[in-house]
């Protein structure tokens, strides 16, 4: 692989064997994935065991409020990755450049707005997205310093993706392994030895994340790299904006509908549950770790992104198409093993989040309905994100919204009436379920048109 500092972009994607691209493009992307989901889950972890029971249940309803402004952050950092390996695909190096400059101004506006607007309706946010007067205050103290560094949050997974995508994964891994390193050290630091509780978790968070930004910004400084940060990039330019915000809003519909899914969920728990604030609880532990699988398909689907967008700006479609192939088998194996072991040890598992009983038997419960159809999540994932990689918005739009607000929420909202709590947690199966044939049947679509005569011109050796 070509240096930053030296040679610039790499022209691998567009020759090497579609096996090797796939081990070195998506390992640290799954990597990193892992980390980042791992990184999470220690939180949980060390909130749940040095503060209580409670506290993972504030935790719980904060995750409306990450969602909602990941949305933000992937619209900008996946619509500008997107936009970068298109261009590199087609040798386009300015525009490149200049959708990098875009993309760092972008997050930092939109970091700074969603902060800010989020700060002033705190308190009544918090109760709509499902916390409890017990529990209001672990989320309050919480989320008040994360929205404080949310442009630096912005920032460092936007300039993340920009790395990805323009042929640097192992250098995008190495910065997620440096903030989990980091939120390893500080975190049980300011939770047990300075005793900040929930607070002195999300100053963990955030000092790890700033600290890994400045080593990426410093990555990206070099004035000999082809693609670097410098003057005269950043001016807002309509056609990348629109690029941008075009390619990027599929995952923002995925993260914002995540957003909804997650305040339905915890109302419904809250709700028909025997004890509101343990079942949001039990949720909290159950979605951190299937959230861990899905965290690595989506490190295999990173990894995908660069390959298939190259591919495909260069017209190279037999390529798109083995790539495609080959990260459906990855997907299918990661979705297998989570299914496995949240179908097999979930008591185990819950066991590290907390010692409360009736807790780990419930998250457990939560644990083995939520993930009957991961697999088909899985597949899900794969296909939202090759058709977001193509330039296909419509596809990828509507396969966003297949799971979470065509099905899901509908679920959510009428099953409970005749099934209670049981009801909540067999939403997510069936609408993983019917989402998961839904995007089979487009890909078997999209092969079909690879099979065209039309195509076969285009193809070459790989």
């Amino acid at each position: 692989m070509s240096n930053i500092s030296t040679r610039g972009i790499p022209t691998e994607l567009g020759t090497e064997k579609i096996s090797k691209l796939l081990v070195q493009y998506a390992i640290p992307a799954i990597i990193a994935q892992t980390a980042a989901s791992l990184y999470h889950m220690i939180d949980s972890i060390f909130i749940g065991q040095g503060v209580g029971a409670l506290a993972i249940s504030g935790l719980a309803t904060t995750f409306p409020f990450m969602n909602l402004s990941a949305a933000f952050g992937a619209m900008i950092g996946v619509g500008g990755a997107t936009q970068l390996s298109v261009k590199l695909g087609q040798r386009d190096y300015d525009s490149a450049c200049n959708i990098l400059g875009n993309l760092v101004t972008l997050n930092i506006i939109v970091g700074i707005t969603f902060a800010i607007v989020s700060l002033l309706f705190l308190d009544n946010i918090l109760f709509f997205f499902g916390a409890s007067e017990a529990t209001l205050p672990y989320a309050r103290d919480f989320m008040t310093v994360m929205l404080y560094g949310n442009a630096i949050t912005h920032l460092y997974f936007g300039i993340n993706a920009a790395l990805r995508a323009s042929g640097h994964p192992k250098k995008s891994m190495y910065a997620t392994i440096l903030t989990v390193v980091c939120n390893i050290i500080l975190a049980p630091l300011f939770i047990y030895a300075f005793k900040w509780g929930i607070r002195g978790a999300a100053l963990a968070t955030m000092l790890s994340q700033s600290i890994t930004l400045l080593w990426q910004i410093k990555l990206l400084s070099n004035p000999n790299a082809l693609l670097h940060l410098r003057k005269g990039i950043y001016a807002l330019r309509a056609r990348f904006v629109k690029g941008i915000l075009g390619i990027g809003l599929s995952p923002f519909l995925i993260n914002a509908a995540a957003c909804i899914v997650v305040i339905i969920i915890n109302k419904g728990l809250r709700m028909y549950g025997d004890n509101g604030d343990m079942a949001i609880a039990s949720y909290g532990i159950a979605n951190r770790v299937i959230f861990i699988f899905i965290m690595v398909v989506l490190g295999v689907t990173q990894g995908m992104q660069p390959i298939i967008g190259y591919n495909f700006g260069a017209r190279r479609y037999d390529r798109v198409k083995e790539t495609l192939k080959q990260t459906l088998w990855w997907a299918v194996g990661v979705t297998f093993t989570g299914f496995a072991l949240c179908e097999g040890i979930p008591e185990l598992i819950s066991r590290a989040f907390t010692t409360d009983t009736t807790l780990i038997a419930n998250a457990s419960k939560g644990m083995r309905i939520s993930c009957m159809f991961i697999l088909l999540a899985g597949i899900q994932m794969v296909a939202t994100n090759f058709f977001q990689s193509v330039g296909k918005v419509n596809k990828a739009i509507f396969l966003s919204l297949t799971r979470q607000v065509l099905f899901l929420i509908p679920l959510l909202i009428i099953l409970p009436l005749y099934m209670g709590e049981n009801g909540v947690w067999f939403s997510i199966p069936i609408a993983d379920f019917i989402s998961g044939i839904i995007a089979i049947l487009l890909l078997k679509g999209q092969f079909k048109q690879w099979n065209n005569p039309d195509f076969a011109a285009d193809k070459v050796q790989k």
